[in-house]
């Protein structure tokens, strides 16, 4: 954190309530539902920086791996018994045909070792098959729903508008994060992806999703911070540009 900047005295290190479950977002990125033993991660965009080099964009080609063991890393230390993946896991249609051998071959031990839910999403209406798991379009456990567009539902757990916040620090100092949204009915997660970027929770698209206001959760570098809406920012270009 620069100096100037304070997220906040209070860091959201117990869980977000949601239709009575306790959920706990990560510093990561994901969030974690620990009666239920299922880490919940989204937009991980796979093979993202592949699909930029063949349009002559050369980004290094090792998001995929980042991310994979962001998502190892997490595995190995809250020992979930189940992961859903909430849609646009792949950047393309194509992208599994671009996946190094070792980085197919982690999936596979990922989705061997427990129960993998793959979320249909925008950019992959269709999971690629060999790589294990179970695809759909949404999946409903208890009283929460999860699928990849947000349409405020109740209950509702989703990803697709990878949400960011711009806080104001002392001296109007700024850092953007990524950050969980919610208004305490329905939630959206930030993207995991290594290359993907943000949509500022003060953009267009989550004022109907929210109409009664936000919370927002910032990804820190060592927790997660509950953040007064009063202290956001919108961004200095207009997010219409953005596209998902």
């Amino acid at each position: 954190m620069r100096p100037g900047l304070k997220l906040s005295d209070e860091p959201a290190g117990h869980m977000i309530r949601l239709c009575g479950h306790d959920l706990r977002p990560l510093k990561e990125g994901a969030l974690y539902w620990p009666a239920q033993k299922t880490l919940i991660v989204s937009d991980l965009h796979f093979e993202k920086g592949s699909s930029y080099a063949r349009a002559g964009q050369h980004l290094p080609p090792y998001d995929t791996r980042t991310t994979l063991g962001l998502i190892t890393r997490l595995i190995a230390e809250l020992n979930p018994e189940r992961v859903i993946s909430l849609g646009d896991s792949f950047h393309d249609p194509r992208a599994h045909e671009r996946l190094p051998e070792d980085d197919w071959s982690a999936i596979c031990a990922l989705t061997a070792s427990l129960d993998w839910v793959w979320v249909e999403g925008n950019h992959d209406p269709d999971p690629p098959e060999g790589l294990g798991g179970t695809p759909c379009k949404e999946l409903k456990l208890g009283r929460l729903t999860f699928r990849h567009e947000p349409t405020g539902e109740t209950g509702e757990i989703s990803g697709h508008l990878h949400p960011c916040a711009r806080l104001i620090g002392r001296g109007n100092k700024m850092v953007r994060r990524r950050c969980f949204v919610t208004d305490g009915n329905s939630l959206i997660l930030p993207s995991m992806g290594a290359f993907t970027g943000g949509l500022n929770v003060l953009e267009t698209p989550y004022q109907p999703l929210f109409p009664r206001g936000l919370q927002v959760f910032m990804m820190g570098t060592d927790r997660v911070y509950a953040v007064p809406t009063t202290r956001l920012a919108p961004d200095r270009s207009s997010g219409a540009r953005w596209k998902f």
